[in-house]
């Protein structure tokens, strides 16, 4: 193969309103961010973004791109290191491995592309199709929104459904029985309190939700507090499972999670790409664990098809209406599942138009 270099690396940054007012227990937001990187080589393009904060397009363009530019554009994981190296001194964590998901996002796009090969074929994909949640349920949202968005989803075929709870402990029970009644007896329902409850709080919370079947507890208490994942989890009602992990990036902030959740989370955009997710799914395998991908799943997958220990992808209200909105090849949903199609690298095509009047 002829010697084929990263010629150009390019970032832009997207501010999206969101459709109404959103919260969760910890935080509330009116917009979102996505920093979209552009790597060029051999006569191809290929794209990665994360959703974080604008700072990180410029540690893009001022610390990472050097780390790519004239790297061979076949080997994105000689520049991942790389960029590990370069954020040493920045701070590895957080908005420096956000901004280095991004990069290491695209040059695996770009090369699938080069090869012109489906990023899921390079990757030697597993599945045909990555099963979803429907994932929204804000506290922001009034009962009858909770109960609309949830059943519609249900409705559309995906058997399973998240929302948010943690902003008003008192009403959480409530507001969960009202979500297992728009969404049925046969539908699996999950719970998010990002963080939002202390230890015997989320223990209580946790009885309480058993009674509408609630299987899924993600974050009942902060990722920070390992001991409470693990109090909370050794004390949850048969059935119940706690999750977390989302928030991590690289091994050494996801070791301490694998022996107190029974689901790890892990999100391309925050982990370290292609690159830095294959590796967090070789730690699940090692540690006998599934793996719940959160978050961004336009981009997740032509990846997620090739993660053995893959449970499911994160179908997340926000991200499905930008990424659609932003890309042409986003995969369909059929019967519960993304289906990755056959375009070279991760298929997905920018709509000019449609984004520059969010650019920033």
């Amino acid at each position: 193969m002829a010697d084929q270099r990263i010629e150009r690396l390019e970032v832009r940054v997207f501010s999206v309103p969101t459709d109404s007012p959103e919260s969760d227990g910890t935080a509330r937001w009116d917009h979102t961010v996505l920093v979209l990187v552009e790597a060029h080589g051999a006569g191809e393009v290929g794209i990665g973004y994360t959703y974080t904060a604008r700072a990180a397009g410029t540690l893009i363009r001022d610390d990472l791109r050097p780390c790519a530019l004239g790297a061979d554009l076949h080997s994105p994981s000689g520049v991942f290191q790389a960029m590990g190296r370069r954020l040493r001194n920045l701070g590895r964590r957080g908005l420096g491995w956000m901004a280095l998901s991004a990069v290491d996002a695209a040059l695996w796009d770009l090369n699938a592309r080069v090869l012109r090969l489906p990023l899921s074929v390079l990757l030697g994909a597993v599945r045909p199709a990555v099963p979803v949640y429907g994932s929204g349920g804000f506290t922001s949202y009034t009962v009858d929104q909770l109960q609309s968005q949830l059943g519609g989803w249900v409705a559309a075929g995906i058997p399973r459904v998240k929302m948010k709870v943690g902003t008003d402990p008192a009403a959480d029970p409530a507001r969960v029985h009202a979500a297992r009644q728009a969404i049925g007896p046969a539908a699996e329902l999950f719970v998010d309190a990002n963080g939002a409850y202390d230890r015997k709080q989320a223990l209580a919370k946790a009885q309480a939700f058993a009674h509408d079947a609630v299987t899924w507890f993600e974050e009942p208490v902060s990722s920070e507090d390992v001991a409470g994942l693990r109090l909370v989890r050794d004390g949850l009602p048969p059935g119940m499972e706690v999750a977390a992990g989302e928030y991590a990036s690289d091994p050494d902030s996801l070791r301490p999670l694998l022996e107190v959740v029974d689901v790890l989370q892990a999100d391309m955009t925050r982990c370290g790409g292609v690159t830095g997710l294959l590796g967090v799914a070789a730690l699940c395998e090692a540690w006998h664990l599934p793996l719940s991908l959160h978050c961004a799943p336009a981009q997740h997958v032509p990846v997620a098809v090739a993660l053995r220990p893959l449970r499911h992808l994160e179908y997340f209200h926000d991200h499905v209406r930008i990424e659609r909105m932003f890309f042409d090849g986003v995969a369909p949903l059929v019967g519960g599942a993304m289906v990755p199609g056959a375009e070279p690298g991760n298929g997905l095509v920018l709509r000019e138009k449609d984004a520059k009047r969010f650019e920033v």
